[in-house]
């Protein structure tokens, strides 16, 4: 017998298949084989069609249950894991109202912002821990004032996952970590927060009723069941945003651990039950996917970096090398500090953690006598890593306290100098495990009947490295105090 994980992402959806018993992968497939159509009507925007994730999860379900030969009866669960803070709003009908203004949209960011203050800093910080900014409830407070006949027929508003969800069951419900990611939550009532549904004038009405994180969330209906390929009754078990979600692939659950990504941009997700902020308008902090209302308080403060990965990329498709093997090939005959040369990786937008600032990639002290694609690869793998040292001290003045750092085999942690750079500036192991978040999605749904531990157990087979601080740190803290004095300048002006 099997779990299915579904993975809804930005530019597609995976879906994978575990077996029950052991959590073993037993694979995974994606669609569609190219990007997800992303629309963009005006600069800033950016919107997707709910029915379109669902069309390519029925799909993707389809195809792996053909390729692995399994049938509808083998599967006993459902988990979902979700592009988080988008907005999808129905009718009385269930029917998607508008295109979804999905998480990377930045329509909202001033109406977020003019929440935070009318709303009052105080509140947000100690009850939301969080600004509105340009989540869910900014997104949806957009089309209450720009869209108003829209809002009027306004039945249920939903996050992506709440959506896939709903279309396999015909029930419309969420979960507090949900809300939380939304800005709906009030982590000191433990409650739905009624500031933030008074200043955007929300009722309640529309609302979904809310469902445990891991648990019988609703069955496949027969109309589901039809589209989907999937069994009548089939229960969804377990839902959650793609970080908090990436976390859990990675069995970090208690204070102290640590899950971070490399991929298009740089996470560093950490949790802690500490519901003291100090820095929500460059951290974010949500429920994570074992906070209990009247239980445990457990946060993941979440940092993200957007020039990570497509700073790398971009050299990739814009120097004369052929893949990323190469360019890290490169970057090792090049001594620690890329003699010199500094890179800033911040091209993709602005930075939330320096303060939303929008300024872009550099590159410094570039000698054209002496340097190079060798060094600007060095440079850029060392800057990118530098970046990420950098959000991890921010979150330590956050009252975060790191004891195990945990990061999938993606592209930039296969790269043995931006994981040792890491590793050595914090003086902290970095363990490399090699899953999914369609995979986490699908193990996920043990938790609720067999607990922890078993799923923990999962995970012993995916253990594919550890990363060790190296002995020479101060030269990674010469090269990394360097970056910090550019990147101040740069800031500073």
């Amino acid at each position: 017998m099997y779990y299915l994980g579904i993975d809804l992402g930005s530019s597609s959806i995976k879906v994978a298949l575990v077996e029950r018993s052991s959590g073993k992968n037993i694979g995974v497939v994606q669609e569609p084989e190219e990007e997800m159509s992303m629309y963009a009507p005006q600069k800033g925007w950016a919107e997707q069609k709910p029915e379109d994730w669902w069309s390519f999860a029925c799909k993707g379900i389809k195809k792996i249950k053909k390729k692995y030969r399994i049938s509808e009866n083998d599967i006993d669960g459902i988990g979902i894991a979700y592009q988080m803070h988008g907005l999808v709003i129905v009718d009385e009908n269930g029917d998607p109202l508008r295109k979804s203004i999905i998480w990377c949209d930045s329509r909202a960011v001033e109406i977020g912002n003019e929440a935070y203050h009318k709303i009052g800093e105080q509140i947000c910080d100690e009850q939301l821990l969080n600004s509105p900014s340009n989540f869910t409830a900014s997104k949806l407070g957009w089309v209450k004032e720009f869209e108003p006949e829209v809002f009027r027929q306004v039945y249920k508003f939903m996050l992506p996952g709440d959506y896939l969800a709903y279309r396999l069951s015909d029930a419309i419900n969420t979960t507090i970590s949900g809300l939380s990611e939304g800005i709906f939550w009030d982590f000191k009532r433990d409650a739905i927060s009624e500031d933030v549904l008074n200043h955007f004038n929300i009722s309640h009405e529309v609302i979904p009723e809310i469902v445990d994180t891991f648990g019988n969330q609703g069955k496949v209906s027969s109309k589901g069941a039809i589209e989907s390929g999937l069994l009548e009754g089939t229960p969804i078990l377990y839902r959650a945003g793609d970080q908090p979600n990436n976390a859990l692939s990675l069995n970090v659950f208690q204070p102290g651990e640590v899950a971070a990504t490399g991929g298009t941009s740089g996470v560093v997700y950490a949790i802690t039950n500490n519901l003291s902020v100090k820095e929500s308008s460059r951290v974010n902090n949500f429920a994570h996917v074992n906070y209990q209302k009247n239980g445990a308080k457990n946060i993941g403060k979440l940092l993200c970096i957007n020039g990570a990965g497509i700073q790398y990329r971009w050299l990739l498709n814009n120097l004369a090398v052929a893949s990323y093997e190469e360019m890290n090939t490169l970057a090792s005959d090049i001594e620690i500090g890329s003699d010199g040369v500094r890179l800033i990786p911040f091209g993709n937008g602005a930075e939330r953690m320096l303060l939303n600032k929008d300024i872009g990639t550099r590159i410094v002290n570039l000698n054209l006598n002496r340097h190079s694609k060798a060094n600007i690869c060095r440079a850029a793998l060392e800057g990118i890593a530098f970046s990420f040292v950098y959000g991890m001290e921010i979150m330590k003045s956050d009252s975060i306290e790191t004891k195990v750092i945990k990061a999938g085999n993606d592209n930039l942690f296969r790269s043995e100098i931006f994981a040792n750079t890491i590793a050595t500036l914090i003086q902290q192991e970095i363990e490399i495990y090699n899953t999914t978040g369609a995979v986490g999605a699908a193990r996920a749904c043990s938790i609720a009947s067999n607990g922890y531990d078993t799923f923990s157990s999962f995970m012993k087979s995916d253990h594919v490295m550890t990363f060790v601080p190296s002995k020479n740190k101060e030269q990674y803290q010469e090269a990394y105090s360097d970056w910090k004095k550019e990147l101040e300048l740069i800031t500073n002006k």
